[in-house]
């Protein structure tokens, strides 16, 4: 089996989704699939944590530490190769925000296939969305990236929101023969129900986060921990 891998997010398709959920049978399922955050989850202080400091004052606080999302990946690691069976993967990483949580991702994969007796094989091939402008979400998708895809042709895939769905219907017209879907981040809004992801690190409320790759208008990639931008900050780096 081979699996395709989109890390979902906030802005140009991160490593988070907005996925609408509400319903008991929802909520069943999100607790068995990820660690939750609650919606009064103040966050840490940032004094606690090292930080550029060309985001002073940038930031309300650390959201979720760098040590908390390395450990997660690596919960999600073991799911995909027991799932797996430890057959090679096809990922196709979602630029550029899932360019960290893909990495880890596949790296610990890799390490924890190294102490089983198979040899395990991955391909990566990368693509990119361009959805959001400042904090909101645009009606506006554009897949950006290899038009061909032919590769993925009679393969397994891993992918996570609109941004999913819209992924999904582009390379099921590749015919691949499975698809998985990943996700570091999914956001939990209100009134609607939906599927999680295959393989979930944490679902959050609704809050804009930054950092461990995710933007706010390019800004904040570099920052090891995921993050909630304050006022401030999206009036810095508003365009």
């Amino acid at each position: 089996m081979e699996t395709l891998h989109e890390g979902g997010g906030t802005s140009s398709s991160s490593c988070c989704s907005e996925i609408p959920m509400s319903t008991d049978m929802a909520d069943e399922q999100r607790n068995q699939q990820a660690v939750e955050i609650n919606d009064d989850w103040p966050g840490y202080s940032l004094e606690l944590f090292n930080y550029p400091e060309h985001y002073h004052g940038d930031l309300e606080c650390v959201y979720i530490s760098h040590g908390v999302i390395m450990n997660r990946i690596e919960c999600l690691a073991r799911d995909i190769l027991q799932d797996t069976g430890g057959d090679d993967m096809m990922v196709l990483c979602v630029l550029k925000g899932g360019y960290k949580f893909c990495c880890d991702l596949v790296e610990s994969i890799k390490a924890q296939s190294r102490s089983t007796d198979r040899r395990l094989t991955t391909r990566v091939e990368f693509i990119r969305f361009k959805s959001y402008l400042n904090d909101q979400s645009t009606e506006d998708l554009q897949i950006i990236g290899p038009e061909d895809l032919s590769v993925l042709k009679g393969k397994a895939i891993v992918d996570t929101g609109k941004t999913m769905r819209a992924l999904l219907q582009h390379v099921n017209s590749f015919q691949p023969k499975l698809v998985k879907v990943a996700g570091l981040l999914v956001k939990r809004l209100p009134q609607r129900a939906a599927t999680l992801p295959d393989y979930v690190g944490f679902v959050i409320p609704n809050r804009f986060v930054v950092g461990y790759a995710l933007d706010y208008n390019e800004y904040f990639r570099d920052l090891n921990h995921i993050c909630v931008i304050s006022e401030t900050g999206k009036q810095k780096y508003k365009v």
